[in-house]
């Protein structure tokens, strides 16, 4: 319990530097919430305000907040053991029972598990497997990564390379070599998409080529939702250049899109699939790696001596016995299937906001993975001049109506997206739907629709 002495802002500013934050409007105004209570699909502040947690803090929430079933085996858990090392083949039950749960509920033929810390160790150790797979298959040439445009993939260091969005590149100034860059689908069809990944493997060289990452629906790019065909016919171009497809499943695993994972809503298998966030729900960090048959056996036949590749916290117990009740949970209340019946209610609401205001273009949802985009002109979907910073004034709009989401304008995008936990009730989806049509009308009056003369 913290001294109620304690200025928390003022202790924040002088100790805390905040991820993926910034720094200067922290200075100059200290956090912009301080959270102390979560509860369902609710944060709470410090000051006891209440709001829509519509990102599930940080896409990963997936059953709520407050869940004591979590705490209590967590709890169990380290009176029991709470760590012990996985390296040297050493292991413990909760790992090895995990291990065997997720391979039972991944897709068809991703049987064996690298566990990690989260997301971005998780995508660099998918690199990482993919080109040891080609080193003992006698193509230690193929070392290439191809991602794509408003790709997020994390920020370590080829995770950050793998990443699609510049910022994050500039950030240290450091871009690692063997990663390139596709189109998106982003207002691209399919046939323009796959021919741009085409060019790019074409350029490079097939022979170069380790694999091939996407997400199955582009999160911080903005929502990005593939096109039906899509992934078939990138399951298709990897077979035929024989390159490894790796699934990032961090954001839309563990029941997000309306399926246990998202490459499952088109019925495409990867050869890796990552996954972190919604393993846990949050509750602690964790994350790994899955792959085929056929890569496991390829380790087993001919990865000779110590494996040079592990996280102290790989397969951590405590972590493990969580995520085996997290999954639990989703599989008993049904959290996947109510995940696709609430994102058609999402939808639906969001459509009606469109028809209701002058300033929403495209909306989308797949299961509780959704976003409104804010245009000049829906009808051309001219975008808003960046200075205007419309995404930023919607924001500010739903914290005031007491929900919790987030912007992406990349590209001068003014994208808000939604991601909230998959408990969340028709009543629930309807309040909220309600603020965000009552933030878009308060935003059409900021900026002043019509007038020339506002900016």
């Amino acid at each position: 319990m913290i001294p109620l002495s304690k200025n928390l802002s003022e202790l924040d500013q002088k100790h805390f530097i905040h991820p993926t934050s910034s720094i200067q409007q922290q200075q100059e105004h200290g956090p912009a919430y301080i959270f102390e209570k979560g509860e369902g699909i609710y944060l709470t502040d410090i000051k006891g305000e209440t709001y829509i947690d519509a990102m599930s803090s940080l896409w990963n929430v997936n059953i709520g907040h407050g869940r004591s079933e979590l705490a209590e085996v967590a709890k169990e858990q380290m009176e029991k053991l709470a760590f012990s090392s996985a390296f040297s083949t050493f292991s413990h039950e909760p790992a090895i029972l995990l291990a065997e749960k997720i391979a039972s509920i991944a897709p068809k033929g991703l049987n064996a598990v690298f566990f990690t810390s989260g997301g971005s160790e998780s995508n660099d150790t998918a690199f990482k497997l993919a080109r040891h797979y080609w080193k003992l298959k006698g193509e230690p040439e193929r070392r290439k990564i191809i991602s794509r445009k408003k790709a997020y993939h994390g920020v370590a260091a080829a995770s950050t390379s793998a990443t699609g969005i510049p910022q994050f590149w500039d950030m240290a100034g450091t871009f690692m070599p063997d990663f390139v860059h596709a189109d998106t689908p982003y207002e691209k069809d399919t046939a323009e998409a796959i021919e741009s990944i085409r060019q790019v493997i074409e350029q490079e060289g097939p022979e170069t080529i380790a694999a091939f990452i996407a997400e199955p629906v582009q999160g911080a790019g903005g929502v990005i939702i593939p096109p039906d065909d899509y992934f078939q016919e990138i399951r298709k171009l990897c077979d035929e250049y024989g390159i490894l497809f790796i699934a990032d499943e961090i954001i839309t695993g563990f029941g997000r899109t309306g399926k246990m994972f998202g490459m499952e809503n088109w019925n495409v298998e990867p050869d890796l699939m990552t996954f972190a966030k919604g393993v846990t729900s949050g509750y602690l960090p964790f994350g790994g790696v899955v792959v085929s048959d056929e890569i496991h056996d390829m380790l087993k036949e001919r990865s000779s001596g110590t494996l040079f590749h592990g996280f102290t916290y790989s397969g951590h117990p405590t972590a493990s016995a969580v995520a085996l009740k997290n999954i639990e949970i989703m599989e008993n209340e049904n959290l996947a299937a109510n995940a696709q019946k609430m994102g058609e209610r999402l939808l639906k609401g969001f459509k009606q906001i469109k028809k209701d205001t002058q300033i929403v273009g495209d909306v989308r949802a797949l299961g509780l993975l959704g976003a409104v985009e804010l245009v000049k002109d829906p009808d051309t979907n001219e975008r808003f001049p960046a200075e205007w910073k419309v995404a930023g004034k919607a924001i500010n709009a739903l914290y005031d109506r007491g929900v919790i989401c987030r912007p992406v304008t990349f590209d001068s995008t003014d994208i808000i997206c939604f991601s909230p936990p998959l408990i969340i009730n028709e009543e629930q989806i309807d309040n909220l739907v309600e603020k965000v049509h009552d933030a878009v009308l308060a935003v059409e009056k900021e900026i002043g629709i019509g007038s020339q003369n506002i900016y």
